[in-house]
């Protein structure tokens, strides 16, 4: 995208990547930290966690391993979208980051197999974070084989909030609804 390009966009994120955010004079980039900051500026033990708080560790780890899902995705995207000619495309590279994508399912399946949310009863912003990630990475690894993300993410999907963040009709941001390891065998 070129407008991710231009210099006003760079000085806000230098690495011309989203999501960016400018508070007054405060420019944050990272979608972790922006989560972060947020949450310790306006909700720190509802949405977010503040330092001391039991679950501070586990929030955290939760916020941040929505990173490690979009890599994947990412990686997925730009072999699925991004790459137009199929001899640009790699099938190993498919297979290994559906496989890693699927890791993170399982990781959390196993977190939400005893508890509703990310952290226990209470829905936070790990779970925003996650649930995003969730979100574009069901389109390259179907939760069939993940029932408590599956049920989780019916759960977060089902939040006016949730739905509020959604693209309107013909503006999603995937052509199809599911992208098989490629190529199909």
């Amino acid at each position: 995208n070129k407008t991710l390009r231009r210099p006003e966009f760079l000085e806000l994120s230098p690495a011309g990547r989203v999501p960016a955010l400018q508070i007054d004079d405060l420019q944050l980039f990272e979608t972790g930290a922006i989560t972060q900051y947020l949450c310790e500026l306006y909700s720190p033990d509802d949405l977010g966690r503040s330092v001391g708080h039991k679950d501070r560790a586990e929030w955290l780890i939760w916020v941040h391993f929505a990173e490690t899902i979009s890599q994947h995705v990412a990686a997925l995207t730009q072999q699925h979208v991004a790459l137009y000619d199929d001899a640009m495309r790699s099938p190993i590279v498919m297979r290994l980051e559906a496989a890693r994508l699927g890791k993170c399912f399982d990781a959390i399946d196993t977190q939400l197999s005893d508890r509703s949310f990310l952290l226990g009863e209470e829905f936070t912003a790990a779970d925003v974070s996650v649930g995003q990630a969730v979100s574009m990475g069901k389109y390259f690894h179907k939760l069939d084989d993940h029932p408590q993300v599956a049920d989780w993410f019916s759960r977060i999907n089902a939040r006016a909030a949730f739905q509020k963040s959604l693209p309107a009709p013909g503006e999603e941001l995937y052509a199809k609804t599911f992208y098989p390891v490629w190529p199909i065998e």
